[in-house]
Order: C-alpha cells, then sequence, then structure tokens
C-alpha cells in the first residue's frame, strides 16, 4: 500500500484532445457516476496542463489539497474513481520524494457511453429512468434519412498524390478501455475455496471476465460471489458457467422483489433508430421492434404473462454476453419462434445470434433484411413438396406487401403494430 503524502511530485500529461464537449460529457454522464469530488480532480489536473496542453510542470500534491480544499485521503478515493473509468493513467516511482504521472484520456462520446453496456445501466440505476430518458433526449442526435442521396465525398486518395498519415495519428484522440480489475479480489475469492474442490487449470480469463461481469451486473461483493461459486462447482472441478449465471440471476431476483438487472428493459438506443416518419407497414413494424424492451417483447409473446426463466436467461445472453442490441433481439426472437413453433431453442437462437454479431448487425431493419435473405437460402434447398414450408414472420418482404394476406397474419400484424400506438 502506497501512502499517498502531502510533498510527494506530480505531473500531468496529456494523452487526448479536451474540448469543451469534453467537459459537458464529463458532468453530464460521468458525474452521477463518479461523483463531484473524481470531477473537480479531473478539471483541475486538466487546469494544471501548460498553455499547449501537453504536459504540466512539477506539482506536488499540497497544490491539489490548496485548490480543492480536500484532504489527501478523499484526492486519493476520487483519483481512484477516475482511473476506474478510464479517464486516468497513474504511475508511480518511489525515491527520497515519490513522484506520480498522471495521464489524462478523453470520456466517452454519448453515442459510446448510451450503449456501453456496464455506463449505462450504472447511470440509470443512479438517475433512475425519467432523468436517465431526459439525458438521453439532451444528447440524441438528429438523423437524416439518406436513403435516396448518393455519397460523393472527396477521399484523401483521390485529393492528395501522396501523403503520410503518421502525423494524424500521432496527435489523434486516445481513451483507455473501462476496466474491471477491482470488481473482484481473485486471490480472495480463489483462496477460500477449499484445495482439491477447484481445479486451477479452469481458471482462465474468460472465467474472469464472466465472474467480473456477473458481479457487477448483480451488484455482489468478492465474499458472496465466492459463496455463489462454491455452489455450482461439478464433480469434475470446473465452474459451470450455466449454473452460474442462473445462481447470480436468482440471488439478484431474491434481493430485488423478482427484477431482473435493466439491460433486459433496455429499448434499442437513438442513434441506431430508423428516421422518424416512415409510416408504411414495415416502418412501423420496425419502430416497435425499437422502442420495446427484449423483456416487454418476450412477455407480449407470452401474451402477458412473465416468461420462463429458462428464457430470460436467453435473454441476458443474447445482450450482456454478446452484447447484441435490443431491436435486434427481438427481431431474434420473433423470426426464432416463427421459424421453429413457438420455441426458443438455445442451439438455434446462438447459432443466428452468433451469426448476427460476427456481421454486426446493430438495426431492426439490418437483422431483419439478414433474416429474410436466410430463409430464401433455405427455401430454395426444399425441393420435395411434402414437406411444409417454415413459417414465415409477418414481416418478411413479399408477406407484408402483399394484397390478399390471410386473416392469421392481418391479427398478428394488427397485434405487433398496437403495441406502437
Amino acid at each position: 500500500m502506497v501512502t499517498l503524502l502531502p510533498a510527494d511530485k506530480y505531473v500531468v500529461v496529456n494523452k487526448t484532445m479536451l474540448t469543451d464537449k469534453e467537459r459537458k460529457n464529463v458532468v453530464s454522464l460521468y458525474e452521477p457516476i463518479i461523483g463531484y469530488a473524481a470531477v473537480s480532480l479531473y478539471f483541475t489536473l486538466w487546469r494544471d496542463l501548460d498553455r499547449l496542453e501537453i504536459v504540466s510542470l512539477d506539482y506536488t500534491h499540497h497544490h491539489l489539497m490548496s485548490l480543492l480544499k480536500s484532504d489527501l485521503e478523499t484526492i486519493k478515493e476520487a483519483r481512484k474513481s477516475l482511473e476506474s473509468v478510464g479517464l486516468i493513467k497513474t504511475y508511480f516511482k518511489q525515491d527520497n520524494n515519490n513522484s506520480y504521472v498522471y495521464e489524462l484520456y478523453s470520456p466517452l462520446s454519448p453515442k459510446e457511453f448510451f450503449n456501453h453496456p456496464i455506463f449505462s445501466v450504472v447511470l440509470y440505476n443512479n438517475l433512475g429512468k425519467n432523468e436517465y430518458e431526459l439525458l438521453k433526449m439532451e444528447f440524441q442526435e438528429y438523423k437524416i434519412d439518406l436513403k435516396e442521396y448518393e455519397d460523393i465525398t472527396c477521399t484523401m486518395d483521390e485529393n492528395f498524390k501522396s501523403s503520410s498519415l503518421a502525423c494524424f495519428n500521432a496527435y489523434g484522440r486516445q481513451q483507455i478501455g473501462f476496466t474491471m480489475q477491482d470488481q473482484v479480489d481473485f486471490d480472495l475469492l480463489f483462496s477460500s475455496i477449499p484445495k482439491g474442490i477447484l481445479k486451477e487449470r479452469s481458471v482462465n480469463k474468460k472465467l474472469k471476465e464472466l465472474i467480473n461481469n456477473l458481479t457487477f451486473i448483480y451488484n455482489l461483493d468478492t465474499l458472496k460471489m465466492t459463496e455463489l461459486i462454491r455452489l455450482v462447482i461439478n464433480e469434475k472441478g470446473y465452474i459451470d458457467k450455466e449454473e452460474l449465471r442462473k445462481t447470480a440471476r436468482k440471488y439478484y431476483q431474491y434481493n430485488n422483489n423478482g427484477k431482473l438487472p435493466t439491460l433486459v428493459y433496455r429499448t434499442q438506443p437513438e442513434y441506431l433508430k430508423n428516421p422518424v416518419g416512415d409510416h408504411s407497414k414495415r416502418g412501423k413494424i420496425i419502430g416497435v421492434f425499437e422502442n420495446t424492451s427484449p423483456y416487454d417483447f418476450l412477455k407480449s409473446k407470452y401474451k402477458g404473462a412473465n416468461p420462463t426463466s429458462r428464457d430470460l436467461k436467453l435473454l441476458e445472453m443474447l445482450l450482456i454476453d454478446l452484447n447484441l442490441k435490443p431491436a435486434v433481439v427481438n427481431v431474434l426472437i420473433d423470426y426464432v419462434l416463427k421459424k421453429n413453433d413457438n420455441k426458443l431453442n438455445q442451439a438455434f437462437v446462438e447459432t443466428i445470434a452468433g451469426q448476427w454479431k460476427r456481421m454486426n448487425i446493430e438495426t431492426a431493419e439490418d437483422a431483419m433484411n439478414v433474416a429474410e435473405k436466410e430463409h430464401k437460402k433455405y427455401s430454395k434447398k426444399i425441393t420435395n413438396p411434402k414437406v411444409d414450408k417454415t413459417v414465415e414472420p409477418v414481416w418478411f418482404n413479399e408477406k407484408l406487401e402483399s394484397e390478399n394476406m390471410s386473416v392469421e397474419d392481418e391479427e398478428e400484424l394488427a397485434n405487433i403494430l398496437d403495441k406502437y400506438k
């Protein structure tokens, strides 16, 4: 443990481009998570930079104490908060007078922040639904429909005969990723499990990431996570990952009146929604996929009853593990239920979800298009007329644009659009 002293020196190094826009992002998006003390420290370190905003002079921590009117312990905790969300990185050198280097990094853009699977959830929990939605509206980007336009933007190689791009990279905006290292004390966790019960070689990077994610999403501490892990070690000495997910979820629901983490209640991010104004049947269906949370969409398939724990586990896997967007998950649910006789078969869902993730499908429209394309490929392979054709979702192009839709399809379409009115 390093003891911070007033005489300890520090220097600030700028690793990014800091503007008033970044200042607003820090105050609006990060302060509700890390608190005003951490934000004040960030801006004070920013102020310490020279006129070119590259590097600061040498200062002592007494300088910070005077400016912030805070004790060293408060400053140290504020620094840790900044480190945990990727706004600063700290380096330490021990000497007669200990020295620190504080590297400043940019905050995430609003689009990146609201799309982040952890930051957005924490902000939602700290602000509450109403404040969170107001903040999202404040940062909402205006989107113009460019479908009928042609991109005639001139590229660099068309305009310049020769150029080195090294200079652009040298001054580019840098960010460091969100770290989850402090969520779990792995030394304590694994030392609390009796030797011989858990095989050490089973503990890899992916397993640690899962434990960290579950710890954060379900608001657990190291000791509670240790208890849950001990319950799911199988006879071969391996941690059953699926059982760990299920056990963590049940524990969370038990302590939160049956509620689930807010990820399953989120709707499509604004920047990934279709432009407003498409009043066609297909446009309205896309609107349903975009403005309904996966939980509510799945619940509607249950005719208003609560989905089973097995199906909720699938939702969590799609949203948390694969980080699929909510509207894409809704399209996937609707597609699989139609293709698979109203059953959410896990292997089938995972196969399609994995493909869509690799294709970087992020919007409802793209998901619908690729689903239709895959269905056409599958239909062409079926040559036996005795084989029943797979039931299609009502949003498939041919059925949606048909003048003579069946009564069942008309009713299903009306039910889907009813949620959008």
